[in-house]
């Protein structure tokens, strides 16, 4: 393998505004709006900041019929200066934690959270 494995990653919901908001606000960044690739199919779609030189995946908010939101075994991490501030500003916009900040030893902590629709997602950070 020559780059990392996940390239893309795609966060259903059924209230756009609402997911965007919450996103939004507990990252401290604004998605962007991205055209729908297949005009035959609803399907609407914002995406994460990227950085084309930065480490990592990106990936979008998306909203399509047929597409629930909430559990389905993948959890998506993002990255965070220190994940227990992003975890509190989760529960203050609408969202749950799961699992407060913890030690994962030499690989830094995790948050466990639920955002407005039902997803769990987790954060990282080293500190």
């Amino acid at each position: 393998m020559k780059t990392n494995p996940v390239g893309w990653f795609e966060i259903y919901v059924q209230d756009m505004k609402r997911a965007r908001t919450f996103y939004e606000a507990v990252l401290q960044g604004k998605l962007e709006q991205i055209p729908n690739p297949t005009p035959d199919t609803e399907l609407e779609m914002w995406t994460f900041p990227m950085s084309e030189k930065g480490y990592g995946a990106t990936g979008a908010l998306a909203k399509m019929e047929g597409c629930a939101s909430g559990g389905g075994g993948t959890l998506v991490y993002f990255m965070c200066e220190d994940c227990a501030v992003e975890a509190t500003r989760a529960a203050e916009h609408g969202g749950r934690i799961f699992k407060e900040k913890m030690s994962i030893g030499k690989y830094g902590f995790i948050a466990l959270v639920f955002d407005t629709e039902g997803n769990m997602i987790g954060l990282h950070s080293m500190h």
